[in-house]
C-alpha cells in the first residue's frame, strides 16, 4: 500500500508541476497578445488601415493589401493596446508603394498609413484590449460614415464575445444627400451638415441632449449592432476576455453568434481593468465555447503556439482526471 500511495503522490505532483508551468501565463500583469486576422471576402481588393490610440504602440504594420475573394493576414497586438482598424477601397499604388484610395484614405500617400487615420466616410472597428484576465472592449462604428460591410468575430475567449458589425451594403440605401465618392461611401449626417445636433457637439454634447436623428436611425435600422451616432453605447459596445479577433470585409452572411445573440449589454470602456472586469457582456460564461477553447488551447500548447491562459475548465478537468487515475493506482 505504501508503494501505491507514493505512486498516487507522484501522479499528483506531476500534475501540479505541469499546471505550475502554465499558470505564470495567467498571473495579473503577464504579457498577452491578441491576434487580429483580416479577411477580405469582397470581389475587389481591400487595403486595411490600422491606427494605434494615444499611448499604444504601433503594430507591426499600419496598412497592407488583401486580395479579393478571401485574402487574409494576421497581425499581433499587445495587451492593453487600443486603436482603430478599417478597410480602404478603390486604391491605386505604384511600384514604390505611393498612391491613394478612393474611400477611407489615410492621407499618408503610401500603402502604410504611418499614423494617419481614415478620412470619412469610413466603417471603423474600434478596440481596447484588456489582456488575458481583463475584458476587451470592441465595436463597429458608423459615426464617421460607412464605406464597406464589416464584421468582428471573437474566438477563443470567455464571456459572450458576441459578433458585431454591419453586413448590409449601406451604399445602396444611402440618402442622396449623404452619398460620397460616386456612391462608393455614405457620409454621416455630422460630416454632411456640420451641425451640432448631428455632431453631438456644443450644447448637444451629452447623452441627454444628443438624440438619434432620422439619418442615424437609417444606419441603426440597417446595422442594429453598430454605433450610429456618438452616444449609441447601449446596443453597440461588446466585451470579451482573452480572445483573438477576425475582421471580415464583405461577409457573406451574419455569423451564428450575431444572429442568435441580439441583446448586448450596455458598458463603457475604462482604463482601469479592475473597474471593468466582471461587468458587461464579458462576464457571462459560455460552456460550449469554453469546451471548444479547451480543446484548441491544449492543441496549441502542444505545438507552442498558444499565447493564451488555460481556461478554468482545463484546470478542473485535469485535476479530475489526475485524481481519478491516482485513486485507481491506490485501489
Amino acid at each position: 500500500m505504501a508503494v501505491r500511495l507514493s505512486s498516487c503522490c507522484f501522479h499528483l505532483h506531476a500534475l501540479f508541476l505541469g499546471l505550475s508551468l502554465a499558470m505564470p501565463l495567467c498571473l495579473p500583469g503577464a504579457s498577452s497578445a491578441a491576434t487580429f486576422t483580416f479577411v477580405n471576402r469582397c470581389n475587389f481588393p481591400v487595403w486595411p488601415g490600422i491606427l494605434s490610440g494615444s499611448g499604444s504602440p504601433p503594430l507591426e504594420t499600419t496598412g497592407f493589401e488583401l486580395a479579393k475573394g478571401g485574402g487574409s493576414r494576421s497581425v499581433q497586438a499587445p495587451s492593453g493596446w487600443s486603436g482603430r482598424l478599417w478597410g480602404r477601397s478603390g486604391c491605386s499604388f505604384d511600384g514604390s508603394g505611393r498612391g491613394s484610395c478612393a474611400t477611407a484614405d489615410c492621407g499618408s500617400g503610401e500603402v502604410e498609413c504611418n499614423g494617419g487615420g481614415a478620412a470619412p466616410p469610413a466603417t471603423l472597428a474600434e478596440f481596447t484590449l484588456g489582456g488575458s484576465v481583463s475584458q476587451d472592449f470592441y465595436d463597429v462604428s458608423l459615426v464617421d460614415g460607412y464605406n464597406l460591410p464589416m464584421v468582428i468575430d471573437g474566438t477563443g475567449g470567455s464571456g459572450k464575445c458576441a459578433s458585431t458589425g454591419c453586413v448590409t451594403d449601406l451604399n445602396r440605401q444611402c440618402p442622396a444627400e449623404l452619398r460620397a465618392g460616386g456612391g462608393a461611401a455614405c457620409r454621416s449626417a455630422c460630416e454632411a451638415f456640420r451641425s451640432p445636433e448631428y455632431c453631438c457637439s456644443g450644447t448637444y454634447n451629452s447623452p441627454s441632449a444628443c438624440k438619434p436623428s432620422l439619418y442615424s436611425q437609417i444606419f441603426k435600422t440597417a446595422c442594429p449592432r453598430s454605433y450610429s451616432y456618438a452616444y449609441d453605447d447601449a446596443t453597440s459596445t461588446f466585451t470579451c476576455t482573452g480572445a483573438d479577433y477576425t475582421i471580415t470585409f464583405c461577409p457573406n452572411s451574419p455569423s451564428i453568434k450575431s444572429a442568435t445573440d441580439s441583446s448586448p449589454k450596455s458598458t463603457t470602456p475604462a482604463t482601469d481593468s479592475s473597474a471593468t472586469a466582471g461587468s458587461g457582456s464579458g462576464s457571462d460564461s459560455n460552456p460550449t465555447q469554453d469546451t471548444a477553447f479547451t480543446t484548441s488551447w491544449l492543441a496549441n500548447l502542444a505545438t507552442g503556439d498558444s499565447p493564451r491562459c488555460p481556461p478554468s475548465s482545463i484546470i478542473g478537468f485535469s485535476l479530475n482526471v489526475a485524481i481519478s487515475f491516482s485513486l485507481l493506482q491506490v485501489l
